[in-house]
């Protein structure tokens, strides 16, 4: 299969790289100092599961310079999705099979707004791994997993197919999702919650999961994210907040979200994606969301200054 990797950093690198390691065309789209790396010297991955090159790397700025891919790993942070979904379009062809692996909850449907919701599926993602310096992505924590599903439920070739083509990459453990929904919702439950705590608290998570007065306040946004989901008819798995926070507790100890790097930083970061967008289904559906309220107004002032001084 033919590949396009839209976000070329910690995720897009990992699973781009398995794949391209595993023999499947792909095509990395990256950016300045990034891209130059991936064209000069190939994409280096430091990974707890065994280091690996792939040199040369197919590695394009616009994917339209790639051509028409037979499925498409959008990894872009949140903010960037509409723009990213624009450039794709080229590069979407009557049978391609667009995957978010993105934090948000409705990134699949953003994108679909522009490429057509006739390509999208549904896609979650589960490792700690981050972009080291151009080219170099270290992959280090959580066994790297990875759902792909149709996003109305159920099982289908296109989805199958996919499935199969990441699980026997080393290093990548797939899964056919029946409800890809919920695996979304799962998984956003928890990213919403882990990065507001610990973009507020600016400790890694191994410090505020420990101590009660913050695990109290991680375990009252987990469950305020559950009654989001469940009022917009997500199947939910009855033990998902138990679940998660053993989840939670089998994290490395120095683990941080990607949205807590990034204000920590200084930089833009997926605020409004996660906690954001937890306050605004809640206003709309009537469900109470106080704790993800308070994240979301004590990061907002940091993150418009990010936003007015970025580049």
């Amino acid at each position: 299969m033919k590949w396009i990797v839209m976000g070329s950093g910690g995720v897009g690198g990992y699973f781009g790289g398995r794949l391209a390691e595993a023999g499947e065309e792909v095509w990395f789209v990256a950016r300045g100092a990034h891209l130059a790396a991936l064209q000069r010297d190939g994409l280096r991955v430091r990974s707890i599961l065994g280091d690996f090159t792939i040199d040369p790397a197919r590695a394009v700025e616009d994917p339209a310079a790639a051509g028409e891919a037979d499925a498409v790993l959008v990894a872009v942070k949140s903010w960037q999705t509409e723009e990213a979904a624009r450039a794709l379009r080229p590069a979407i062809g009557p049978r391609t099979s667009v995957v978010s692996l993105q934090n948000g909850a409705t990134t699949a449907e953003e994108i679909g707004a522009v490429v057509g919701m006739a390509h999208m599926l549904g896609g979650t993602c589960r490792l700690v791994a981050f972009l080291e310096g151009p080219g170099k992505v270290t992959h280090a924590g959580v066994e790297p997993t990875i759902g792909v599903g149709e996003l109305g439920g159920g099982r289908s070739e296109r989805a199958q197919r996919i499935a199969e083509a990441l699980s026997r990459c080393q290093g990548v453990h797939a899964v056919l999702s029946d409800d890809i929904q919920r695996d979304i919702w799962t998984k956003f439950l928890f990213i919403a919650s882990v990065s507001g705590v610990g973009a507020v608290a600016r400790v890694s998570i191994g410090r505020y999961r420990s101590l009660p007065e913050t695990r109290a306040v991680l375990v009252a946004a987990l469950r305020e994210v559950e009654a989001v989901a469940r009022a917009r008819g997500v199947a939910l798995p009855e033990d998902v907040v138990p679940e998660t926070l053993r989840f939670i507790d089998g994290l490395p100890e120095g683990a941080t979200a990607s949205m807590q790097r990034d204000i920590m930083d200084g930089a833009p970061s997926e605020l409004e994606a996660q906690n954001g967008a937890v306050v605004r289904m809640g206003r709309t559906l009537g469900i109470p969301t106080p704790t993800h309220e308070l994240l979301y107004a004590a990061l907002k002032p940091q993150e418009l200054l990010a936003r007015e001084t970025s580049p």
